[in-house]
């Protein structure tokens, strides 16, 4: 069951990557960031008002609990942030495949923090995810996003890690918490967080990483919180069933690429197809030898 649930995130994730690219182009990114916080608030706000009409707080009434929450919503503000300047600036056939890079570090931490361990067909996928890595680094390198000289493809890179200290970070929450009363109240902290940096920015800082940029309303910024609520709603679940292991959910997740890489290459046809292509073909076998080899455990 939690491997299906992984699957329905990804697909839920992959659309979310479109409906991003759709909203910051030529747009605020600051502010596309903190109406996402605001809608995926208000998604989850049947949660919170449940947890204040039984009169308590929720994740055991506790400030440490509270803490944790908020710790959380500052990794996943971090990692959004240099996401959403990322996918601004790259093409999506790019961005995707380097995002997809973070069930690599995930497995390592999940080896070395919860001593998961893999069989023989998990490693053969987490290899030929390595792989199709290197070839997606060496086609980015053909059309100018270089590791010397792109800014944006390093910040690509400082998105997944965040990611994958968010989802070793979830795997340790969701041991503690029920997984909608974490997306609740992370959702509510990055919100509040996000709004207090802004308006920071604009009284104090009013030029600085585009706070001043020019905004435009456009109907695909609510569905980027609509697709990433229904994405995490499974993929929380997924990881609080047992037996689910957090380095085969995270690669599952990474299937989104695939829906995002058709956008691109369909619909804002980006270049190098072909070799692209086989690219995603060799991440599409990685998740098909990770999904058979967790059904042999």
């Amino acid at each position: 069951m939690w491997i299906i649930l992984a699957i329905c995130s990804a697909l839920g994730l992959g659309f979310y990557d479109v409906f991003k690219k759709l909203s910051v182009r030529a747009n605020n990114v600051l502010l596309v960031l903190m109406l996402n916080t605001l809608f995926g608030t208000l998604l989850m706000s049947p949660v919170l008002v449940d947890c204040l009409a039984h009169g308590h707080f929720g994740l055991g009434d506790s400030v440490a609990g509270h803490a944790r929450i908020v710790l959380k919503a500052v990794i996943v503000l971090g990692s959004w942030l240099l996401g959403y300047f990322s996918i601004k600036h790259l093409p999506l056939t790019i961005q995707g495949p380097v995002n997809a890079s973070r069930p690599v570090l995930v497995l390592v931490g999940a080896i070395v923090v919860f001593g998961e361990r893999l069989n023989a067909l998990q490693w053969a996928g987490i290899l030929l995810g390595f792989t199709s890595l290197w070839l997606i680094s060496r086609i980015g390198a053909s059309e100018g996003f270089s590791l010397r000289g792109s800014r944006w493809l390093w910040m690509a890179i400082g998105a997944t890690a965040l990611g994958a200290v968010s989802a070793l970070y979830d795997k340790y929450l969701l041991g503690r918490y029920a997984p909608l009363e974490v997306q609740a109240w992370y959702s509510l902290y990055q919100c509040v967080i996000m709004s207090t940096t802004i308006l920071l920015m604009r009284r104090f800082a009013p030029g600085a990483a585009g706070a001043g940029a020019r905004f435009e309303w456009r109907w695909s910024i609510p569905c980027i919180s609509l697709f990433l609520t229904g994405a995490d709603i499974a993929y929380f679940y997924a990881l609080s069933l047992p037996g689910a292991m957090i380095s085969v959910v995270s690669m599952i997740r990474r299937g989104s690429v695939i829906v995002s890489f058709l956008y691109g290459v369909f619909i804002l046809r980006e270049s190098h197809v072909r070799a692209k292509a086989a690219d995603l073909l060799i991440l599409l076998v990685s998740m098909g030898l990770l999904v058979a080899g967790s059904a042999l455990r």
